[in-house]
């Protein structure tokens, strides 16, 4: 490999001293600091709001286009489950242990070593922009979203997350809808009021049936389920308010607002989103970023999983050395060889590129 083996050993131990600090979502100050001083040591000028820090290739050229390397070090808290310390950040058989290995330690220690690895570099046809973000784990507003005005433009990125490496080119999007249907109180044993139960049970049954025109290549339909309903308060009172709660799922082939719209053309009831963050995110199977994991051996496919992507508004790949299925399991780890193929792989379908 081009990349030298010293980025690799210091890729694990700043992984071990992540770990060993706590960095819940909101309390990410201290490795902040850790990033920071890291990326200082090697003479990278760095930049930081709140607990997220950023920074440029050392030969920046406003008149190229920039790749966003982005991945988080908040974690989740440890659960129950757990039988080691999880902040030990101990290695054993070639497995390191702890709290945010593997979601996103890894991914994150892999893109920084990546960053350096092309740090200096002249003549690149693309700048490199990493950033390392808080609050990724509950979808906070301080985190990516916070610093993305700050980062400039932006040709596409690579998310950092753990996908054993391969690429995942589609995300879903996510809409909570609060919805109300509108009724009239009156007596139950009297032909008065308009109940609103029978309202929602038509907007309802709406959600549970339509199918959006267009579906996406990666997901097929957008998914709607109602999970939350709620009317009435004693059993002779028509009730005059019925609330219920709707998840939607939304892929690539529309965004936020547009699902939003069609669903107000076609129920009565109120829709309120309580948010319209969390955009569904996709990048083309022909772009030359993807055809460089392609031609690597890597396969393509739709995450079920929502992350920083969702706050972007140009293409990008999640990808990255660990795997989704330990994220926030007891004893949570990352084989130190994930780590080294991580780096391998982000800087060969860099390179292909660049």
């Amino acid at each position: 490999m081009i990349y030298t083996d010293t980025l690799f050993q210091e890729a694990v131990q700043l992984l071990r001293h992540l770990i060993s600090t706590p960095s819940f979502s909101k309390e990410e100050n201290l490795t902040a600091n850790i990033v920071n001083a890291y990326l200082e040591q090697h003479g990278v000028k760095t930049h930081r709001k709140m607990n997220n820090i950023w920074a440029w290739n050392k030969h920046y050229d406003a008149a190229k286009p920039t790749i966003l390397l982005n991945s988080h070090h908040d974690t989740v808290k440890p659960n129950t489950g757990y039988t080691r310390d999880p902040f030990e950040a101990k290695i054993e058989d070639g497995i390191l242990y702890g709290l945010g290995s593997n979601d996103a330690g890894g991914c994150l220690v892999s893109l920084i070593a990546t960053f350096l690895h092309f740090y200096e570099k002249e003549n690149l046809k693309y700048n490199f922009c990493l950033a390392a973000t808080a609050e990724e784990e509950i979808s906070g507003v301080n985190g990516l979203e916070l610093i993305i005005p700050d980062l400039g433009k932006l040709e596409f990125g690579i998310v950092g997350e753990p996908t054993l490496m391969q690429l995942a080119i589609a995300e879903r999007g996510l809409m909570v809808l609060d919805c109300v249907a509108h009724g009239k109180a009156g007596h139950a044993a009297r032909e008065e009021g308009d109940n609103a139960i029978y309202k929602a049970i038509k907007d309802i049954e709406w959600f549970r049936t339509y199918k959006f025109p267009k579906e996406s290549e990666v997901f097929g339909p957008i998914k709607m389920s109602v999970t939350i309903i709620n009317a009435g308060s004693q059993h002779n009172v028509v009730p005059a308010e019925c609330t219920f709660t709707v998840d939607v799922r939304v892929t690539d082939a529309y965004r936020n607002e547009e699902v939003l719209e069609i669903i107000r053309q076609h129920v009565t009831s109120d829709v309120k989103p309580r948010s319209i963050r969390l955009k569904p995110s996709s990048i083309d199977k022909n772009h030359p970023i993807v055809q460089a994991g392609i031609a690597l051996g890597r396969t393509t496919y739709g995450s079920p999983t929502t992350s920083d992507q969702s706050l972007l508004d140009i293409p990008s790949v999640k990808v990255g050395p660990g795997d989704s299925a330990r994220s926030h399991s007891s004893d949570e780890f990352v084989y130190v060889d994930e780590i080294r193929e991580g780096i391998e792989l982000y800087v060969k379908m860099l390179e292909s590129i660049c």
